[in-house]
């Protein structure tokens, strides 16, 4: 089941794409968008959550404003503009109104993200240690001024970065890797081999999709989700 929801954003009201599985219950995952907004490559990766047995929430951060995958210009305009205050208070009201499902079940809730998405998943992950144990961010990260304190973070990570990626570099993405490590965190950012940046996105904006490697990383990650908060 597939649906709309609105949900508190700290005094304000917020929006997203909610997946419940066929079983009517499951651990809780956000799953933060790309660039584009709330598109149809990002509902399809939480429908694959909801596949796997997750209830998978996609805020809608950018609240109804969507590029379309022809206009890099306008989905990066709207990453530009996005308020940070207001996309960690959709994503911290995303995490409350999973935490409160019914449906959800589970030692805790998962976060995954993809491109900006996978940034804001770290982001997430070390805001709320309170109820994030899992992250899973795909091909972005965190970096310079912008990196949050770790320091706090309960979550365990599984990263998948692209070994060709002039927004976020595989050397950037080993020496995060080293730095939660070193703060004892269960860290594992895996840079993999001949891809580029959005290798797992199904619309295939920039022609760097690789469906076999998708399928393989597929269950890794729904078996890493399900250890960590069933």
């Amino acid at each position: 089941m597939a649906d709309m929801v609105e949900f508190q954003s700290n005094g304000a009201t917020a929006s997203g794409y909610l997946v419940v599985p066929e079983s009517g219950s499951g651990p809780g995952v956000v799953v933060v968008q790309e660039w584009w907004g709330l598109d149809a490559g990002i509902k399809e990766m939480a429908e694959r959550l909801g596949a796997a047995g997750f209830v998978a929430l996609v805020p809608d951060l950018y609240h109804g404003e969507l590029a379309a995958h022809d206009e890099m210009d306008k989905a990066a305009a709207l990453m530009t503009s996005l308020p940070p205050d207001r996309a960690a208070r959709d994503m911290g009201g995303a995490v409350d109104f999973l935490a409160a499902h019914e449906a959800v079940t589970g030692r805790g809730l998962g976060v995954m993200g993809f491109c900006m998405g996978g940034m804001l998943a770290f982001m997430l992950a070390a805001s709320r240690p309170d109820r994030i144990r899992a992250a899973v961010p795909f091909y972005g990260f965190p970096q310079g001024d912008a990196e949050p304190d770790f320091a706090a973070m309960q979550a365990a990570v599984q990263g998948h970065m692209a070994e060709h990626d002039d927004f976020f570099p595989p050397a950037a993405a080993k020496t995060l890797e080293d730095r939660l490590r070193a703060l004892g965190k269960d860290a594992t950012i895996t840079v993999h081999p001949g891809t580029g940046h959005a290798f797992m996105g199904p619309h295939n904006a920039l022609g760097t999709l690789d469906e076999e490697l998708a399928a393989r990383i597929w269950p890794e990650v729904t078996a890493f989700l399900h250890e960590h908060l069933d």
